[in-house]
């Protein structure tokens, strides 16, 4: 158990697709002493990202082919509970969200403030465009989390970070293994933390844009973009008890650790 996160196990789930270039940088600079294990999913990759990892004494996990960025996660989030997790940390292994920040993103639920952080890159002014992120991509960015903020109220200025810690009550409440297979699994968790009544917390992080780091192109960042709206226009007829959609009944909180 980690001493300086209040004798909690802080568990890093290390989301990892063609990462070769970036994952020993990426593990080098995890502060370590705030960290009880390392885990990582490799989601198929085609190059050396999994020899790589497992040289680096990495908990390796492996889908033999590609199911996509949420399907890693869950496969992660299953490891790291079972391994006795209290806060698991989702960190990418391309180098794009800065490894440094994992206390200040393990504080607010080690310290009882959150249940869940998420790394903002829109709360440092002008900084995500600074630090390299596409026009095209901020607009919608800002836009989406406007209106996603109107619809969930969860206070956030950045709905579309890929850095969050959670505590263990919040993964074995919500229920994860039914949402997306692809990033659309994020959008999903915000009417999922809504609905439990989750406390979020937000830190201020760097933004880094750069040619080994792994971002949609603007097709993909459209189709994510209509799956955004997608998720807010399905929990609204939930909570209007017009359609109910299974993932957003929260399952029965058996876990107590």
């Amino acid at each position: 158990m980690s001493i300086l996160a209040h004798n909690k196990k802080v568990i890093i789930a290390i989301i990892a697709y063609k990462a070769e270039k970036t994952l020993e940088k990426t593990y080098r600079a995890i502060p370590l002493e705030w960290v009880d294990e390392v885990i990582l999913g490799d989601d198929g990759s085609p190059d050396n990202t999994v020899e790589i990892s497992r040289k680096l004494g990495i908990k390796t996990l492996v889908h033999e082919k590609n199911k996509g960025y949420g399907e890693n996660q869950k496969m992660c989030y299953r490891e790291a509970l079972k391994d006795g997790g209290d806060i698991i940390v989702m960190l990418h292994g391309d180098f794009q969200y800065d490894p440094s920040c994992i206390p200040e993103m393990v504080k607010p639920i080690a310290e009882g403030r959150a249940d869940v952080t998420f790394g903002s890159r829109m709360l440092l002014k002008d900084g995500a465009l600074k630090g390299g992120m596409p026009l095209w991509k901020f607009i919608p960015n800002k836009v989406l989390t406007y209106i996603e903020d109107s619809v969930y109220g969860l206070g956030l200025s950045e709905y579309h970070t890929g850095y969050r810690a959670y505590s263990r009550k919040v993964l074995t409440t919500i229920p994860f293994e039914q949402n997306a297979r692809d990033f659309a699994f994020d959008a999903e968790v915000f009417p999922q933390l809504k609905i439990g009544g989750f406390r979020v917390a937000e830190v201020a992080i760097p933004t880094r844009y750069f040619a080994e780091a792994s971002s949609p192109n603007l097709k993909a960042s459209t189709v994510y973009g209509l799956q955004v709206l997608s998720v807010a226009t399905k929990y609204l007829l939930h909570r209007l008890g017009l359609k109910k959609y299974s993932i957003f009944i929260m399952k029965q909180q058996h876990d107590t650790k």
